[in-house]
């Protein structure tokens, strides 16, 4: 066999093998991806119950509902549709969660239409400034030694 030949199909093969390790690494992937619905989304096209799903909107004023257990809380998710969806969360809470805000909910539908939460994200718009800096914004504090 020439050499030339030789060189097309170490380079066919070297291809051949990236394009199968991408395929492998797109599949992995695929099981791992959670996708995001907006309540309206989720009016539109029913309940996703087959796969871990992120859904986001707004907290609805006074949906905030907390068991006796402490750490297991009950509230609505809403956006600028009529939609809502009932979440469930047991866990600690963000410092950010609270009515009227925005969250991202990692979990998965039950079959009842609820949302059972595993993991929550408190959003928050462009103009957030950490409550320890109050409104007259970055306080530096100096240590000096003496």
């Amino acid at each position: 066999m020439k050499r030339k030949n030789q060189r097309l199909i170490l380079l066919v093969m070297a291809g051949l093998a990236v394009f199968g390790a991408v395929l492998l690494a797109m599949a992995a992937m695929r099981d791992q991806a959670s996708f995001f619905y907006a309540p309206g989304d989720v009016a539109r096209r029913g309940l996703p119950l087959d796969r871990a799903v992120r859904i986001g909107g707004m907290v609805r004023q006074g949906s905030i509902q907390r068991h006796p257990d402490g750490v297991t809380i009950d509230f609505t998710v809403g956006d600028d549709t009529a939609a809502t969806i009932p979440v469930r969360f047991t866990g600690i809470t963000p410092e950010l969660f609270r009515e009227n805000s925005g969250v991202v909910a990692e979990g998965r539908f039950q079959p009842d239409g609820r949302f059972m939460a595993t993991e929550i994200l408190a959003r928050h718009d462009e103009n957030y400034m950490p409550p320890r800096l109050g409104p007259q914004g970055d306080r530096h504090e100096t240590n000096t030694l003496r």
